[in-house]
């Protein structure tokens, strides 16, 4: 974006966007050193804008995966009470705009860009006037979400970490729960070599005596998490402890489910794929337990959360655009995610078909290992051009660890889609997958080609 461009007051969608890419954008800036940003410049725009933040009451989510899943199940579940949320998600899928959500639906149009255009003075001044790095994109998509919230007067906040936990511009704000999802190698760039170094960076969201829900972490990471909940006195729900999820059934339709804490139990059937998301919908429940606690008895937030539970569905997670063939759109990016994927893959029982990008930061060989036994073939593409790792580094990667594997690379992912859809046999099945950028885009360029009679019925949350 060129400065004329952005010049003046933000009246219009199109201005805010040109404004917010203007900032430093650490998702799209992996030469910047981590170590260089920290809480300050949000701290000190939300003080300029009179601390929106304050008074809100916040579930703060972080984790290597499961976060965004976490956090759109807590959502519904808390809508399922009658409670009013705002929910800061992050990265999008297509639209930039799906980051802001009051009461399960995007923010509109003109309302975005009124928050961000009230908040650009101020990030501007910080920016001119402030020693070091100034108000990032992602400092002012979060101001602008606090505004939002504040201002639609919502019972709830949902704030997902966007990278890391410790220097994340979320962390800026005083919540009501935190949880961690899980703890895996990503970012190693810029969060540690090592799983506890990760899991430090993760456990800076913890707050003194505010309750945490984390979930089934490896032990090295587990001993940090709890030694730092420890020295600040807060109460951890551990999952496989306090908290527990059975899966008692499941079929490509979803599973069955019950979740236990204490002595409350609930059953409840998810309408999403994968063993994997009991334990993010068990997370999610135990969450919104707590901020429901008040004003409601735990016979009806059992069925508030059994209802929430059923009727959420996860966008580019395991998601199903069409059965005839079957065409699925996941947003795996991690070891653990990718050996999730590849187990659905199997269950299904079709000849798999890849399309697939992986961020640079990655475990990329943890995901190969996971994906390519499924495949028959494999398409590798640059679903961003600044945040993916080469398609050619990849698919050397790829053929030291199947090199009978059909591989072809096209780095243009629109390209990379079409193509990969033109071959698909009717018994096939085309997974597209590896991170949330090739997830977002694969949802736009391969509805567009599923007739609409064979369109799997999914919608967005709310």
């Amino acid at each position: 974006m060129t400065r004329p461009e952005i010049e003046g007051s933000i009246r219009t969608l199109e201005q805010a966007a040109a404004w917010l890419e203007s900032l430093i954008n650490v998702e799209k800036r992996p030469e910047l050193s981590y170590t260089r940003f920290s809480l300050a410049p949000i701290e000190a725009l939300l003080e300029t804008l009179g601390h929106p933040e304050r008074g809100l009451s916040i579930l703060h989510v972080a984790g290597s995966k499961g976060k965004g899943s976490v956090a759109l199940f807590a959502e519904a579940v808390l809508r399922a009470a009658g409670r009013r949320t705002g929910t800061f998600t992050s990265p999008h899928l297509e639209r930039w705009t799906e980051r802001f959500r009051i009461d399960g639906r995007e923010v509109e149009d003109a309302a975005l860009a009124d928050a961000v255009g009230r908040v650009r003075p101020h990030a501007e001044a910080l920016r001119a006037h402030g020693a070091g790095i100034g108000p990032t994109f992602f400092d002012a998509t979060t101001a602008a979400a606090l505004l939002l919230f504040r201002e639609a007067g919502v019972d709830h906040v949902v704030l997902e970490v966007g990278l890391g936990g410790r220097l994340d511009s979320t962390n800026a704000v005083e919540p009501a729960v935190t949880c961690i999802t899980s703890i895996e190698y990503e970012h190693t760039d810029r969060l540690g070599h090592t799983l506890a170094e990760i899991a430090a960076e993760k456990a800076g969201i913890l707050k003194p005596r505010i309750p945490a829900v984390i979930g089934e972490l490896p032990d090295e990471a587990q001993r940090v998490v709890e030694t730092r909940a420890a020295a600040l006195d807060v109460p951890l729900i551990r999952l496989g402890k306090e908290l527990r999820v059975e899966r008692l059934g499941g079929d490509l339709a979803g599973s069955r489910i019950r979740i236990t804490e204490g002595a409350r139990a609930v059953e409840t059937q998810l309408a999403v794929l994968g063993a994997h998301q009991a334990a993010n919908a068990a997370l999610a429940a135990a969450c919104a337990r707590r901020l429901l606690a008040e004003g409601l008895a735990p016979e009806a937030i059992d069925e508030v959360v059994r209802v929430g539970l059923a009727g959420t569905l996860l966008p580019g997670r395991v998601e199903v655009l069409s059965r005839e063939p079957w065409i699925l759109v996941d947003a795996a990016h991690t070891a653990v995610s990718a050996r999730a994927l590849a187990e659905i893959l199997r269950s299904i029982g079709r000849p798999v078909d890849l399309v697939l990008s992986i961020s640079a930061g990655k475990d990329m060989e943890s995901i190969l290992s996971a994906l390519l036994p499924c495949a028959r073939s494999v398409t590798l593409t640059r679903a961003e051009a600044t945040r993916s790792a080469a398609p050619d580094a990849i698919a050397a990667a790829v053929r030291v660890r199947a090199p009978e594997l059909a591989l072809r690379v096209v780095p243009n992912p629109h390209l990379a889609l079409r193509a990969a859809h033109e071959a698909l046999a009717p018994d096939g099945l085309l997974c597209a997958t590896g991170s949330v950028y090739l997830a977002g885009i694969a949802r736009q360029v391969l509805r567009e080609r599923i007739p609409a009679e064979r369109v799997a019925v999914t919608r967005q949350p709310g």
